[in-house]
């Protein structure tokens, strides 16, 4: 998405919201393992090590997706060099997957992508994100209704976990 005009929001879901949280919050890796585990996401079973070198960004930034007081699923962002701005997290946790919050709730990540504050001070020119076969079946289609389009596509030999 080159330009936020490109978003195609959603009508608000009641009780949908983002809620920052610090990168120290134990909801984040719980959340991030629950969101994944169902689609073998490295999330789902990443070793300490692995845990603090993913927390280690400086610059990622973490909200959890609120449904009411209920932790419903997360989304992180990170600013990369010349304008851009990666959703590297979006998901819900599998008791909220069809219950029509994905749309709004991915609108609400990409509007925060838009506003990210960026360290260099440059304008935020791109907000991107990946996605693939192991993800979600209703991932790619959300997302092309949000207004993203396929940038690259890559073929991998990644099986799913049986």
């Amino acid at each position: 998405m080159t330009d936020p005009a490109q978003l195609r929001t959603v009508p608000a879901v009641d009780g949908v919201s983002l809620e920052w949280v610090d990168r120290d919050s134990p909801a984040i890796p719980v959340m991030l393992a629950r969101i994944g585990a169902p689609y073998g996401w490295k999330s789902a079973s990443r070793s300490e090590e692995e845990w603090a070198e993913w927390l280690s960004h400086p610059l990622r930034k973490y909200w959890l997706i609120k449904h009411g007081t209920d932790d419903a699923g997360i989304v992180d962002i990170e600013p990369h060099p010349g304008g851009e701005v990666e959703i590297t997290t979006f998901g819900l946790a599998p008791e909220y997957v069809g219950r029509g919050l994905g749309g709004y709730a991915l609108t609400l990540a990409i509007q925060q992508a838009w506003r990210f504050p960026r360290p260099d001070g440059e304008p935020v020119r791109r907000v991107w994100l990946h996605t693939s076969s192991m993800d979600h079946p209703n991932a790619l289609p959300n997302y092309e209704r949000r207004g993203f389009r396929p940038y690259r596509t890559e073929i991998g030999d990644r099986k799913k976990p049986v």
